[in-house]
Protein backbone atom coordinates (compact mmCIF):
# COMPACT_ATOMS: atom_id res chain seq x y z
CA UNK A 1 0.00 0.00 0.00
CA UNK A 2 2.88 2.34 0.79
CA UNK A 3 4.39 1.76 -2.66
CA UNK A 4 1.12 2.78 -4.33
CA UNK A 5 1.06 6.24 -2.75
CA UNK A 6 3.50 7.85 -5.24
CA UNK A 7 1.48 6.37 -8.10
CA UNK A 8 -1.76 7.68 -6.60
CA UNK A 9 -0.18 11.12 -6.12
CA UNK A 10 0.99 11.22 -9.74
CA UNK A 11 -2.45 10.14 -10.96
CA UNK A 12 -4.07 12.87 -8.87
CA UNK A 13 -1.62 15.44 -10.27
CA UNK A 14 -2.26 14.33 -13.86
CA UNK A 15 -6.01 14.44 -13.24
CA UNK A 16 -5.75 17.98 -11.87
CA UNK A 17 -3.76 19.10 -14.92
CA UNK A 18 -6.27 17.53 -17.32
CA UNK A 19 -9.21 19.08 -15.46
CA UNK A 20 -7.51 22.48 -15.54
CA UNK A 21 -6.89 22.14 -19.28
CA UNK A 22 -10.52 21.17 -19.86
CA UNK A 23 -11.72 24.16 -17.82
CA UNK A 24 -9.45 26.47 -19.80
CA UNK A 25 -10.28 25.27 -23.31
CA UNK A 26 -14.00 24.93 -22.57
CA UNK A 27 -14.25 28.22 -20.66
CA UNK A 28 -17.14 29.40 -22.84
CA UNK A 29 -19.27 26.64 -21.28
CA UNK A 30 -17.85 26.05 -17.81
CA UNK A 31 -17.55 29.72 -16.81
CA UNK A 32 -21.26 30.51 -17.42
CA UNK A 33 -22.18 27.22 -15.74
CA UNK A 34 -20.19 28.15 -12.62
CA UNK A 35 -21.80 31.60 -12.57
CA UNK A 36 -25.24 30.02 -12.90
CA UNK A 37 -24.54 27.70 -9.96
CA UNK A 38 -23.51 30.66 -7.82
CA UNK A 39 -26.65 32.55 -8.79
CA UNK A 40 -28.76 29.45 -8.16
CA UNK A 41 -27.63 29.42 -4.54
CA UNK A 42 -28.75 33.05 -4.24
CA UNK A 43 -32.01 32.94 -6.22
CA UNK A 44 -33.35 29.54 -5.16
CA UNK A 45 -34.37 30.54 -1.59
CA UNK A 46 -36.40 33.39 -3.07
CA UNK A 47 -38.15 31.12 -5.54
CA UNK A 48 -38.74 28.53 -2.81
CA UNK A 49 -40.55 31.09 -0.69
CA UNK A 50 -42.54 32.41 -3.64
CA UNK A 51 -43.70 28.88 -4.50
CA UNK A 52 -45.52 28.73 -1.16
CA UNK A 53 -47.84 31.58 -2.19
CA UNK A 54 -48.08 31.19 -5.99
CA UNK A 55 -47.73 28.57 -8.75
CA UNK A 56 -44.22 27.28 -9.49
CA UNK A 57 -44.11 28.70 -13.01
CA UNK A 58 -45.08 32.17 -11.85
CA UNK A 59 -42.55 31.99 -9.00
CA UNK A 60 -39.86 31.01 -11.50
CA UNK A 61 -40.70 33.89 -13.85
CA UNK A 62 -40.76 36.41 -11.00
CA UNK A 63 -37.42 35.16 -9.63
CA UNK A 64 -35.80 35.39 -13.06
CA UNK A 65 -37.27 38.86 -13.62
CA UNK A 66 -35.87 40.15 -10.34
CA UNK A 67 -32.49 38.61 -11.17
CA UNK A 68 -32.40 40.28 -14.57
CA UNK A 69 -33.36 43.64 -13.04
CA UNK A 70 -30.60 43.45 -10.42
CA UNK A 71 -27.94 42.42 -12.94
CA UNK A 72 -29.05 45.07 -15.43
CA UNK A 73 -28.90 47.81 -12.82
CA UNK A 74 -25.44 46.68 -11.69
CA UNK A 75 -24.10 46.45 -15.26
CA UNK A 76 -25.57 49.84 -16.16
CA UNK A 77 -23.93 51.46 -13.15
CA UNK A 78 -20.52 49.99 -14.03
CA UNK A 79 -20.84 50.94 -17.70
CA UNK A 80 -21.86 54.48 -16.73
CA UNK A 81 -18.90 54.82 -14.38
CA UNK A 82 -16.36 53.73 -16.98
CA UNK A 83 -17.97 55.87 -19.68
CA UNK A 84 -17.75 58.96 -17.46
CA UNK A 85 -14.08 58.23 -16.78
CA UNK A 86 -13.45 57.77 -20.50
CA UNK A 87 -15.19 61.03 -21.38
CA UNK A 88 -13.22 62.86 -18.71
CA UNK A 89 -9.99 61.44 -20.12
CA UNK A 90 -10.79 62.59 -23.66
CA UNK A 91 -11.77 66.06 -22.44
CA UNK A 92 -8.57 66.40 -20.40
CA UNK A 93 -6.10 64.56 -22.64
CA UNK A 94 -3.81 67.63 -22.64
CA UNK A 95 -3.38 67.33 -18.86
CA UNK A 96 -2.27 63.71 -19.13
CA UNK A 97 0.10 64.55 -21.96
CA UNK A 98 1.64 67.33 -19.85
CA UNK A 99 2.14 64.94 -16.93
CA UNK A 100 3.76 62.41 -19.24
CA UNK A 101 6.11 65.01 -20.74
CA UNK A 102 7.13 66.30 -17.31
CA UNK A 103 7.88 62.80 -16.07
CA UNK A 104 9.86 62.00 -19.23
CA UNK A 105 11.92 65.21 -18.83
CA UNK A 106 12.60 64.40 -15.17
CA UNK A 107 13.81 60.92 -16.07
CA UNK A 108 16.09 62.25 -18.81
CA UNK A 109 17.56 64.83 -16.42
CA UNK A 110 18.54 61.94 -14.16
CA UNK A 111 20.09 59.99 -17.07
CA UNK A 112 17.14 57.59 -17.27
CA UNK A 113 16.15 57.42 -20.92
CA UNK A 114 13.33 54.93 -20.62
CA UNK A 115 10.92 57.76 -21.33
CA UNK A 116 12.28 58.14 -24.88
CA UNK A 117 11.82 54.43 -25.56
CA UNK A 118 8.26 54.51 -24.28
CA UNK A 119 7.45 57.64 -26.28
CA UNK A 120 7.88 55.72 -29.52
CA UNK A 121 4.99 53.41 -28.61
CA UNK A 122 2.94 55.42 -26.14
CA UNK A 123 0.74 58.48 -26.24
CA UNK A 124 -2.37 59.51 -24.38
CA UNK A 125 -4.61 58.07 -27.06
CA UNK A 126 -3.19 54.66 -26.12
CA UNK A 127 -4.73 55.06 -22.67
CA UNK A 128 -8.03 56.10 -24.24
CA UNK A 129 -7.93 53.00 -26.45
CA UNK A 130 -7.42 50.86 -23.35
CA UNK A 131 -10.63 52.21 -21.84
CA UNK A 132 -12.45 51.66 -25.13
CA UNK A 133 -11.22 48.07 -25.14
CA UNK A 134 -12.53 47.59 -21.61
CA UNK A 135 -15.90 48.96 -22.71
CA UNK A 136 -15.91 46.58 -25.71
CA UNK A 137 -15.20 43.63 -23.44
CA UNK A 138 -18.08 44.65 -21.20
CA UNK A 139 -20.35 44.68 -24.25
CA UNK A 140 -19.21 41.16 -25.16
CA UNK A 141 -20.38 39.99 -21.76
CA UNK A 142 -23.92 40.20 -23.14
CA UNK A 143 -23.55 36.79 -24.75
CA UNK A 144 -21.99 35.42 -21.58
CA UNK A 145 -24.88 36.77 -19.50
CA UNK A 146 -27.43 35.22 -21.87
CA UNK A 147 -25.86 31.78 -21.46
CA UNK A 148 -25.77 32.21 -17.67
CA UNK A 149 -29.46 33.12 -17.75
CA UNK A 150 -30.33 29.99 -19.75
CA UNK A 151 -28.37 27.75 -17.38
CA UNK A 152 -30.00 29.40 -14.37
CA UNK A 153 -33.50 28.97 -15.78
CA UNK A 154 -32.92 25.25 -16.43
CA UNK A 155 -31.47 24.77 -12.95
CA UNK A 156 -34.38 26.50 -11.25
CA UNK A 157 -36.76 24.21 -13.13
CA UNK A 158 -34.98 21.05 -11.98
CA UNK A 159 -33.67 21.96 -8.54
CA UNK A 160 -36.59 20.29 -6.74
CA UNK A 161 -36.25 16.99 -8.60
CA UNK A 162 -32.46 17.05 -8.35
CA UNK A 163 -32.67 17.59 -4.59
CA UNK A 164 -35.05 14.66 -4.24
CA UNK A 165 -32.75 12.40 -6.27
CA UNK A 166 -29.76 13.48 -4.23
CA UNK A 167 -31.60 12.74 -0.99
CA UNK A 168 -32.40 9.21 -2.26
CA UNK A 169 -28.84 8.54 -3.37
CA UNK A 170 -27.77 7.29 0.04
CA UNK A 171 -25.03 9.92 0.30
CA UNK A 172 -26.09 12.21 3.15
CA UNK A 173 -22.67 13.89 3.16
CA UNK A 174 -23.34 15.20 -0.36
CA UNK A 175 -26.71 16.59 0.68
CA UNK A 176 -25.14 18.29 3.68
CA UNK A 177 -22.23 19.62 1.59
CA UNK A 178 -24.56 21.09 -1.06
CA UNK A 179 -26.70 22.76 1.59
CA UNK A 180 -23.61 24.18 3.29
CA UNK A 181 -22.18 25.46 -0.01
CA UNK A 182 -25.45 27.22 -0.82
CA UNK A 183 -25.53 28.88 2.59
CA UNK A 184 -21.89 29.97 2.32
CA UNK A 185 -22.42 31.35 -1.19
CA UNK A 186 -25.29 33.50 0.05
CA UNK A 187 -23.32 34.65 3.07
CA UNK A 188 -20.28 35.46 0.95
CA UNK A 189 -22.25 37.50 -1.60
CA UNK A 190 -24.15 39.35 1.15
CA UNK A 191 -20.90 40.30 2.88
CA UNK A 192 -19.20 41.37 -0.35
CA UNK A 193 -22.21 43.42 -1.44
CA UNK A 194 -22.48 45.27 1.87
CA UNK A 195 -18.74 45.95 1.99
CA UNK A 196 -18.71 46.99 -1.68
CA UNK A 197 -21.47 49.49 -1.01
CA UNK A 198 -19.55 50.82 1.98
CA UNK A 199 -16.35 51.05 -0.07
CA UNK A 200 -18.06 52.89 -2.92
CA UNK A 201 -19.70 55.33 -0.54
CA UNK A 202 -16.42 56.00 1.31
CA UNK A 203 -14.47 56.51 -1.93
CA UNK A 204 -17.15 58.85 -3.30
CA UNK A 205 -17.19 60.98 -0.15
CA UNK A 206 -13.39 61.07 0.01
CA UNK A 207 -13.07 61.99 -3.68
CA UNK A 208 -15.62 64.80 -3.25
CA UNK A 209 -13.82 66.12 -0.19
CA UNK A 210 -10.47 66.10 -2.04
CA UNK A 211 -11.88 67.55 -5.27
CA UNK A 212 -10.97 64.46 -7.30
CA UNK A 213 -13.00 64.32 -10.51
CA UNK A 214 -15.32 62.60 -11.33
CA UNK A 215 -16.09 61.60 -7.75
CA UNK A 216 -19.33 59.70 -8.43
CA UNK A 217 -17.69 57.55 -11.11
CA UNK A 218 -14.82 56.64 -8.78
CA UNK A 219 -17.32 55.60 -6.12
CA UNK A 220 -19.17 53.31 -8.54
CA UNK A 221 -15.95 51.81 -9.89
CA UNK A 222 -14.71 51.16 -6.33
CA UNK A 223 -18.06 49.50 -5.55
CA UNK A 224 -17.84 47.21 -8.60
CA UNK A 225 -14.14 46.33 -8.29
CA UNK A 226 -14.49 45.42 -4.63
CA UNK A 227 -16.18 42.18 -5.73
CA UNK A 228 -12.73 41.01 -6.92
CA UNK A 229 -10.56 40.43 -3.82
CA UNK A 230 -7.07 41.98 -3.81
CA UNK A 231 -6.98 42.86 -7.53
CA UNK A 232 -10.10 45.04 -7.45
CA UNK A 233 -9.16 47.18 -4.43
CA UNK A 234 -5.64 47.60 -5.83
CA UNK A 235 -6.95 48.93 -9.16
CA UNK A 236 -9.54 51.08 -7.35
CA UNK A 237 -6.65 52.71 -5.47
CA UNK A 238 -4.01 53.10 -8.19
CA UNK A 239 -6.34 54.30 -10.96
CA UNK A 240 -7.73 57.36 -9.12
CA UNK A 241 -4.19 58.13 -7.97
CA UNK A 242 -3.03 58.22 -11.58
CA UNK A 243 -5.86 60.58 -12.47
CA UNK A 244 -4.98 62.76 -9.48
CA UNK A 245 -1.58 63.46 -11.06
CA UNK A 246 -3.38 65.14 -13.96
CA UNK A 247 -5.62 67.21 -11.68
CA UNK A 248 -3.32 68.39 -8.88
CA UNK A 249 0.03 70.12 -9.18
CA UNK A 250 1.33 69.47 -5.67
CA UNK A 251 2.71 66.03 -4.88
CA UNK A 252 1.34 66.40 -1.34
CA UNK A 253 -2.24 66.34 -2.63
CA UNK A 254 -1.52 63.33 -4.83
CA UNK A 255 0.13 61.47 -1.95
CA UNK A 256 -2.76 62.35 0.37
CA UNK A 257 -5.27 60.92 -2.12
CA UNK A 258 -3.30 57.68 -2.51
CA UNK A 259 -2.85 57.29 1.23
CA UNK A 260 -6.53 58.06 1.89
CA UNK A 261 -7.70 55.47 -0.64
CA UNK A 262 -5.30 52.88 0.77
CA UNK A 263 -6.57 53.55 4.29
CA UNK A 264 -10.18 53.07 3.14
CA UNK A 265 -9.36 49.77 1.45
CA UNK A 266 -7.25 48.59 4.39
CA UNK A 267 -9.87 49.31 7.04
CA UNK A 268 -12.71 47.73 5.08
CA UNK A 269 -10.75 44.76 3.71
CA UNK A 270 -8.62 43.87 6.72
CA UNK A 271 -10.80 44.87 9.66
CA UNK A 272 -14.47 45.11 8.74
CA UNK A 273 -14.60 42.16 6.33
CA UNK A 274 -13.28 39.53 8.79
CA UNK A 275 -15.52 41.04 11.47
CA UNK A 276 -18.65 40.84 9.29
CA UNK A 277 -17.94 37.56 7.51
CA UNK A 278 -16.81 35.65 10.58
CA UNK A 279 -15.34 32.16 10.42
CA UNK A 280 -18.23 30.71 8.41
CA UNK A 281 -16.83 31.75 5.02
CA UNK A 282 -13.24 32.42 6.07
CA UNK A 283 -10.38 30.91 4.08
CA UNK A 284 -6.70 31.64 4.35
CA UNK A 285 -5.34 34.75 2.56
CA UNK A 286 -3.02 32.49 0.55
CA UNK A 287 -6.01 30.51 -0.73
CA UNK A 288 -7.82 33.74 -1.64
CA UNK A 289 -4.88 35.12 -3.62
CA UNK A 290 -4.32 31.79 -5.37
CA UNK A 291 -8.03 31.44 -6.18
CA UNK A 292 -8.28 34.92 -7.70
CA UNK A 293 -5.21 34.60 -9.90
CA UNK A 294 -5.74 30.94 -10.82
CA UNK A 295 -9.34 31.36 -11.96
CA UNK A 296 -8.50 34.69 -13.61
CA UNK A 297 -5.88 32.89 -15.69
CA UNK A 298 -8.44 30.25 -16.67
CA UNK A 299 -11.52 32.41 -17.30
CA UNK A 300 -10.40 36.05 -17.21
CA UNK A 301 -12.58 38.57 -15.39
CA UNK A 302 -15.43 36.07 -14.73
CA UNK A 303 -12.90 33.75 -13.10
CA UNK A 304 -11.56 36.52 -10.89
CA UNK A 305 -15.13 37.34 -9.79
CA UNK A 306 -16.10 33.82 -8.74
CA UNK A 307 -12.69 32.33 -7.94
CA UNK A 308 -13.19 32.64 -4.18
CA UNK A 309 -16.73 31.12 -4.17
CA UNK A 310 -15.45 28.18 -6.22
CA UNK A 311 -12.63 27.69 -3.74
CA UNK A 312 -15.11 27.81 -0.86
CA UNK A 313 -17.15 25.06 -2.55
CA UNK A 314 -14.04 22.91 -3.10
CA UNK A 315 -13.02 23.27 0.55
CA UNK A 316 -16.51 22.31 1.73
CA UNK A 317 -16.42 19.12 -0.35
CA UNK A 318 -12.93 18.39 0.96
CA UNK A 319 -14.11 18.79 4.55
CA UNK A 320 -16.88 16.24 3.95
CA UNK A 321 -14.37 13.72 2.56
CA UNK A 322 -12.18 11.71 4.92
CA UNK A 323 -9.23 11.56 2.52
CA UNK A 324 -9.28 15.29 1.67
CA UNK A 325 -10.29 16.80 5.02
CA UNK A 326 -6.72 17.88 5.68
CA UNK A 327 -6.91 20.24 2.67
CA UNK A 328 -9.91 22.06 4.14
CA UNK A 329 -8.21 22.30 7.54
CA UNK A 330 -5.02 23.60 5.94
CA UNK A 331 -6.66 26.40 3.92
CA UNK A 332 -9.54 27.40 6.18
CA UNK A 333 -9.27 30.83 7.74
CA UNK A 334 -10.04 29.45 11.20
CA UNK A 335 -8.92 25.95 12.24
CA UNK A 336 -11.86 25.79 14.65
CA UNK A 337 -14.41 26.48 11.90
CA UNK A 338 -17.49 24.34 12.20
CA UNK A 339 -19.81 23.21 9.48
CA UNK A 340 -22.80 25.48 9.17
CA UNK A 341 -25.50 25.07 6.59
CA UNK A 342 -29.17 25.18 5.93
CA UNK A 343 -31.35 23.83 3.15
Amino acid sequence: MTGNRPIAAMLALCTAVLVGAALYFAASIFAPLAFALLMLAIVWPLQKRLQTIMPKTLALLLSLLLTVVVITVFASMVAWGFSVIGQWMVANAARFQAVYVSWADWLEQHDIFIGAMIAERFDMMWLVRVFHEVAARLNRFAGFALLVFIFLMMMLLEVDSFGAKLAKSGRPELVQACAEIGWKFRRYMLVRTLLSLLTGLAVWLFARAMGLEPASAWGIIAFALNYIPFIGPFIATILPGAFAMAQFESWQSIALILVGLMVIQFIIGNYLEPLVAGAAVAISPLAVVFAVFFWACLWGIPGALIGVPITIAVLVFCRHSESCRWIAELFSGNPEETATGEA
